[in-house]
């Protein structure tokens, strides 16, 4: 039981869920910064990385470099909600959820509105 609560997300603390997904966060935004399509596509989540390829007919890797997402800047706080979690930066809001492999985007490219959802460039079905 040991070790499958520590393969679990679900069985980590709320600091350790914040700091996983903050890593993942500024990985992600790392690799968008280094024009790394192929890295920044592997921190998708699978229902994100399929509705990119599908609305871009094209490949990942090409499309997420393609989507000009904004150079993120540094991470301003993190939010985690079991498991989801919103993560602010200086120029982009990321949203992630955790999976088995570990925490992953769901959305990215997402600035604010007043009174509604956030606005997405790159986002799952």
């Amino acid at each position: 039981m040991t070790l499958a609560c520590a393969v679990l997300t679900a069985c980590s603390t709320p600091g350790e869920r914040e700091t996983a997904a903050s890593a993942a966060a500024e990985r992600f935004a790392n690799n968008v910064r280094h024009s790394d399509g192929t890295r920044a596509c592997a921190a998708l989540a699978p229902e994100t990385r399929q509705e990119l390829e599908q609305s871009a007919k094209t490949s990942c890797a090409k499309a997420i470099l393609d989507e000009q997402l904004p150079d993120a800047g540094a991470l301003q706080g993190i939010e985690v909600y079991g498991q989801q979690a919103r993560a602010v930066l200086t120029a982009d809001t990321l949203f992630l959820s955790s999976f088995p492999a570990g925490w992953m985007i769901t959305a990215a490219g997402c600035v604010p509105r007043p009174h509604q959802p956030y606005q997405c460039q790159v986002k799952g079905g």
